[in-house]
């Protein structure tokens, strides 16, 4: 069991920093954002898994060979008062340490959950009480407010896109579509879920620097998925055209992180530069067959740790 501790380390280290750090530098991931998003996300729960479980195997090992009867010990040796002859404070410690950080990262994703959908519900009436339909676009609401807006409020039941009078002013028709689809596939493919998992964790793991950058990296591939949705019911040159009028009228810019209720049109100049050079002047998308082998990586990486735990269990 030592073993796999050392090995359950190792990959919890890579997947902590240098393999972060190196996606967060590659150039490929604005060509396949679905494929590059799909990668963090089995980064982020793989490293998560390979942390606790390098920290609970090494914790067992003072009570068994094997994870099960490990397991099967600890819990009779905890209904009785005691701790097996021979463990160290720091198998003891470790394994406390593993149980706290699991409750810890779920009670962090749980509170953040409710927070963020408290704020979703309260901001979804406002919006009614002080917006009106939009004729045609079922689920869209009109804002009498003279900046150009827009966003979309995620719900299990209830979604809906906020338009400003603002943007309905500035944009042509398909700038508008090319909007109205970006804000669309948000929806669509539950970003800001996508997003509230990512901002969790940096939230519980203050400390842990390449959280903060998952969550950058994660926050411009949506951004670029749902230009790509946008552009496949209008031309490159007509979203490029409503990024670029929208940031040039003056909207609010800015990150919209993942505990605050609203996804944003966003325009903050970095970005909306990058999105915009994508657009028009951008490599094509990656080859399938280097797509396929990027998602087939993702997920050996994430049965890894599965892996090592049946391998020990087989070998005991």
């Amino acid at each position: 069991m030592i073993a796999s501790t050392i090995a359950l380390a190792v990959l919890a280290w890579a997947l902590a920093w240098p393999i972060p750090a190196r996606l967060s530098r590659a150039h490929w991931t604005s060509r396949a954002p679905r494929t590059a998003l799909v990668l963090w996300q089995s980064i982020a729960l793989t490293g998560g898994l390979s942390m606790i479980g390098s920290l609970l195997i090494f914790g067992l090992s003072a009570y068994g060979d094997s994870p099960l009867s490990a397991g099967d010990a600890l819990v009779r040796e905890t209904l009785a008062g005691g701790i097996p002859d021979g463990a160290t404070i720091f198998q003891v410690g470790s394994l406390s340490f593993a149980v706290l950080l699991t409750g810890h990262l779920l009670l962090n994703l749980t509170a953040t959950f409710v927070r963020t959908e408290r704020q979703r519900r309260r901001h979804l009436d406002l919006v009614t009480l002080l917006s009106d339909p939009v004729p045609g676009e079922p689920r869209t609401r009109r804002l009498d407010h003279p900046a150009p807006v827009a966003y979309c409020l995620p719900g299990a039941f209830r979604s809906v896109t906020v338009l400003s009078d603002g943007l309905l002013d500035l944009l042509d028709e398909d700038e508008l579509r090319a909007v109205l689809e970006h804000e669309r596939a948000h929806l669509q493919h539950q970003h800001a879920l996508v997003l509230l998992s990512f901002r969790s964790w940096g939230n519980a793991l203050p400390w842990f620097p390449i959280a903060h950058l998952a969550e950058t990296a994660v926050e411009s591939l949506v951004e670029y998925i749902a230009d790509d949705q946008a552009r496949t019911v209008v031309d490159s040159h007509q979203l490029a055209s409503a990024i670029a009028l929208i940031g040039s009228a003056g909207a609010p810019s800015g990150a919209v992180h993942a505990d605050s209720p609203a996804r944003d049109y966003r325009v903050d100049t970095g970005v909306a530069t990058t999105r915009i050079r994508r657009l028009l002047d951008g490599p094509p998308p990656l080859e399938p067959r280097v797509r396929i082998a990027i998602l087939t990586g993702a997920i050996l990486l994430l049965l890894l740790p599965l892996t090592l735990l049946l391998t020990i269990s087989l070998v005991a």
